[in-house]
């Protein structure tokens, strides 16, 4: 009966509302995300831009990440810090309205994700908390699921509201205030937020030291994976670029939106369903594996540069597959092999090594991409996937 409880309990009201959030927040700052390129080429920034404004963003955020996870695991209340999270990425993310130049840009994206590195462990650790361990796939799949669902109806969003503003990326930025203040208004009514037992201070590096031996070595997995993780944001320009020489570069702009909209549904579908399988296997570990593995195939396939529609959906597809998997079972692995107490650390630390691995990958990757050709660019990222996925399947998860 206890068992069955915990099964009945594990979609609860904590779960609903980080969901909720995440799917709000995602909306506000992919309908600005699916505009971004275009923006930028309008006011004459090209591929290195938009990758050192992804990696810069990603970099930075690793500091925020790191400090508040240390933090949070200190704190008697998290959540007020988890809110004050969504409203500046929020209204960090509307700033691009007033851009007139890339580095407004810049400037504006490496606030947003600054806030999302205060909110993140915070927000992982609150869910952790009022999640079975039996149950942590399913929970961390179902908040990846709804964070994606709003990466769905983004770029939707975006496309419609170009449509209705006549084409203003101006407009389209001030409008994602209005789901991404409303993540913030979610989190605060509905999260629950558990006591915390009090817990002696420690020094940052003491805090790291002592987070397992296990988690460590998923550190090093998720790390090398990660640098050649490259923003997503990238596939989108991938896809104009090869679509621009017969569809033309505006109709090739609208399908490498809607390519980027098919990539988040499989996204969305792929956090929860491997999230599940991650509960009903013994090792989680070959499931976050096989989600690397299709990382090294879909970077071989963009090394082929395929102008086909069919082959780039097919790209895109399996782009949104590896990572949703890789999203929902990289933090399900990381709250099973760490104790609660110490969940906004492992959290924090987990997500500075993706920001740093994203920095890396963001950078180089559109440098090798505009400096030598997209083959060699995306071959690195084959290589990197492989390692990664070797590593993780030989980690001791017990």
């Amino acid at each position: 009966m206890p068992e069955q409880q915990k099964t009945r309990s594990w979609l609860n009201r904590t779960v609903l509302g980080v969901g909720l959030t995440s799917l709000f927040s995602d909306w506000s700052h992919e309908t600005a995300t699916a505009v971004l390129p275009a923006f930028l080429a309008a006011i004459g920034a090209g591929p290195a831009w938009l990758g050192a404004i992804e990696g810069i963003s990603d970099g930075l955020s690793s500091f925020a990440k790191l400090a508040s996870g240390h933090f949070t695991d200190r704190l008697k209340h998290r959540k007020p810090l988890a809110v004050a999270g969504y409203a500046f990425t929020a209204l960090a993310t509307a700033s691009f309205a007033f851009a007139t130049h890339a580095y407004h840009v810049l400037l504006g994206r490496t606030a947003a994700w600054l806030g999302r590195g205060i909110r993140s462990p915070a927000k992982k650790a609150l869910l952790a908390a009022d999640t079975p361990p039996g149950a942590y796939g399913r929970a961390f799949g179902l908040e990846r699921l709804m964070d994606t669902v709003g990466a769905i109806v983004g770029p939707l969003t975006a496309l419609w509201l170009l449509e209705v503003t006549g084409h203003s990326y101006r407009k389209v930025f001030l409008w994602t205030l209005l789901p991404g203040l409303l993540a913030a208004v979610l989190f605060w009514l509905l999260v629950r937020e558990k006591p915390i037992a009090a817990k002696p201070k420690q020094s940052f590096f003491g805090g790291i030291r002592a987070l397992p031996v296990p988690f460590r070595r998923l550190l090093f997995g998720v790390g090398i994976f990660g640098a050649g993780d490259f923003s997503h944001t990238l596939l989108i320009l991938y896809a104009s670029r090869m679509l621009s020489p017969v569809h033309g570069p505006t109709r090739a702009a609208s399908l490498a939106v809607g390519l980027y909209t098919l990539h988040n549904v499989f996204y969305a579908g792929s956090a929860y369903v491997s999230g599940w399988l991650s509960d009903h296997v013994r090792q989680r570990k070959v499931v976050l594996a096989a989600g690397y593995g299709l990382a090294v195939v879909t970077a071989v396939l963009l090394c082929l540069a395929p102008q086909s529609l069919w082959l780039l959906a097919l790209i895109f597809i399996l782009a949104g597959l590896y990572i949703g998997t890789e999203e929902a079972l990289e933090d399900s692995l990381a709250a099973e092999l760490v104790p609660k107490e110490q969940h906004g650390m492992a959290f924090g630390t987990l997500a500075a090594v993706n920001a740093g691995g994203d920095f890396i990958s963001s950078v180089v990757i559109g440098f090798l991409w505009s400096a030598v050709n997209v083959q060699t660019a995306f071959a690195v990222s084959a290589i990197l996937f492989s390692i990664g996925a070797i590593l993780i399947l030989r980690l001791r998860t017990s």
